[in-house]
């Protein structure tokens, strides 16, 4: 394993001891609305700051884009890596006693993500990814199905819940695969959608207006597993847009061809 991945690995499970000891007293949480249907709690913050606290203690100067701190870089601004961090995927999950949520953790090297962890706190599972490296859970080789036709696909998604911009056209396009797969599946934690790809659990994913801690790591594990990722375009820029979609390779290209029919102006790549 990667040394940066052992110490991804050693700040999840930190993080995943905040969590779970949390988890018990729910009730007593204190709850911040962000924006409109955005949570954090006192759970998501403390996690955060242990995960930052570990993977600064080994790699000091690394930048970190985390979703609670915001961007912030260490003793060199000028670093060439940078960590990407969602200490707790599936806030509103956690905050109902509904158990899907994880962390995640990336390393992106010039803008290229090479390292990823996705930790599932409450199933101990734990999926990571180095760059040419291949994808794993809990150290066994996953690879995404064999899945070639959307109909024979199960596909997750997610529904809007921040902005509703484009609800029309993701209403649209989820009545299409709705009647076009074997099933659709929102589970609410993207994070974890992308990990499923990975190990084979779902053939496909798509979703709008993500954020870049939100997909990083589980972009880098469903490549890693032999599957593709891309923007409504199939192109790179999903880090940017937000804008996912996933799967086999043939499902991917299917899903997109989908997708594509009902995109309305202003829903960018």
């Amino acid at each position: 394993m990667h040394p940066a991945l052992n110490i991804m690995v050693k700040a999840a499970r930190r993080a995943s001891q905040i969590i779970n000891r949390a988890s018990h007293d729910i009730e007593h949480l204190k709850i911040t609305t962000k924006q409109y249907n955005d949570f954090v709690t006192e759970v998501d913050r403390a996690a955060e700051t242990a995960i930052i606290d570990v993977l600064r203690e080994a790699y000091p100067d690394y930048g970190i884009l985390a979703e609670e701190s915001g961007q912030t870089v260490g003793a060199d601004s000028a670093s060439e890596y940078q960590w990407i961090i969602d200490p707790l995927d599936g806030t509103t999950n956690f905050i109902h006693g509904f158990p899907q949520y994880a962390v995640s953790i990336a390393l992106a090297h010039k803008g290229q993500l090479n390292q990823a962890v996705v930790y599932d706190v409450l199933r101990n599972e734990m999926f990571t990814a180095s760059k040419g490296g291949g994808a794993y859970l809990n150290e066994r080789r996953i690879r995404v199905t064999k899945c070639l036709k959307l109909d024979d696909a199960l596909l997750g998604t997610g529904f809007p819940f921040r902005i509703f911009e484009h609800s029309d056209a993701y209403m649209s396009i989820f009545k299409e695969f709705t009647q076009r797969t074997s099933g659709m599946r929102r589970l609410g934690s993207a994070a974890l959608d992308l990990a499923y790809v990975a190990s084979g659990r779902l053939d496909g994913f798509w979703e709008f207006g993500l954020l870049p801690w939100d997909i990083a790591a589980g972009c880098l594990l469903i490549t890693e597993a032999g599957g593709l990722v891309g923007d409504l375009s199939g192109g790179e820029s999903y880090l940017k847009t937000g804008n996912l979609v996933a799967g086999t390779p043939k499902v991917f290209s299917q899903i997109l061809q989908v997708i594509d029919g009902h995109r309305t102006p202003g829903l960018e790549a």
